[in-house]
């Protein structure tokens, strides 16, 4: 069972404002300054070893310096709950960003018993940001990062046989590519019966492909099968979405030349929440039950 939708956000624990339209957001210094900022902090020798305490200082920067496009502590809630439900073996995530997620939910998945958290990051910087705090954390036993485009490395991790299975999969990059990564999980066999999906952002900015698939039947899903359909739709972004990435790296390769596994039948729902600016936003949670 998913964790009960927040209804109130606490503002005493906000972060600072998303930039507008036309400003930078991430990818503008800020991620190499975070890294200073906690290697820099007065508690430095109290923080090592304990994620808790690392999460702390990041949200510390998020609150008093600068934004942060982390998951933040409402919606990590929904996604800690899902994890001490299903108790994972294996966890992947696609998009790393600073590796708040990864210690949060890598910690959770060590905590439910699970072996792996898999972090796949695009940006070799934000990769390395993240393997910092990982060890900072203590839990390069648990969480391993992988650099590069999320396809690329899901193909690779599967066939040298690193990735057999996902168990819980949490989707927090490049928008566009929500359904077309799902759709080469299922054509690999990473997804099947059993396997839980958790994806960001469903509400700000929203992701209508995404959502369109995972909550169509079978039969739907088989008729756009037949017809060729892709899911990549990026004209259902907006262009700070589908454009957010190609300053650094280019226009996106989307993944689509598999069309995944219709059969699949999955249940799905949103648990509202918010995200750590305050801003409504929500966890699509899917559960594969079937495969028909």
């Amino acid at each position: 069972m998913a964790p009960p939708s927040e209804t109130k956000f606490d503002d005493k624990k906000a972060y600072v404002a998303q930039e507008e339209e036309g400003q930078a957001f991430f990818d503008d210094g800020r991620e190499i300054d975070l890294l200073h900022f906690v290697y820099g902090h007065p508690s430095i020798e109290e923080i090592r070893g304990s994620p808790s305490k690392v999460l702390q200082v990041i949200d510390e920067y998020g609150r008093t310096k600068k934004y942060l496009m982390n998951v933040g502590d409402d919606k990590g809630k929904i996604v800690t709950s899902l994890i001490a439900e299903v108790k994972p073996k294996t966890m992947v995530e696609l998009g790393g960003y600073v590796g708040y997620s990864a210690l949060l939910f890598g910690n959770a998945v060590r905590e439910a018993g699970g072996h792996r958290y898999i972090s796949l990051e695009r940006n070799t910087e934000f990769a390395a940001v993240i393997m910092s705090l990982v060890d900072l954390a203590g839990l390069t036993d648990v969480v391993k990062v992988v650099v590069g485009p999320s396809a690329q490395s899901i193909k690779r991790l599967h066939g040298n046989g690193t990735l057999k299975h996902i168990d819980l999969m949490f989707l927090d990059h490049y928008k566009p590519a929500y359904t077309t990564d799902l759709k080469l999980c299922e054509h690999l066999g990473l997804v099947t019966v059993g396997s839980v999906l958790a994806a960001d952002n469903v509400i700000k900015p929203g992701n209508p492909p995404y959502l369109e698939y995972v909550r169509s039947s079978v039969t739907e899903k088989r008729e756009r099968y037949e017809r060729g359909e892709s899911g990549t739709e990026s004209a259902k972004f907006a262009e700070r979405t589908r454009d957010q990435y190609k300053k650094r790296e280019g226009e996106e390769k989307l993944s689509t030349e598999v069309k995944g596994n219709p059969n699949l039948r999955y249940e799905s729902k949103i648990v509202h929440s918010f995200e750590p600016t305050g801003v409504p936003d929500g966890i699509e949670i899917t559960r594969c039950v079937a495969e028909e």
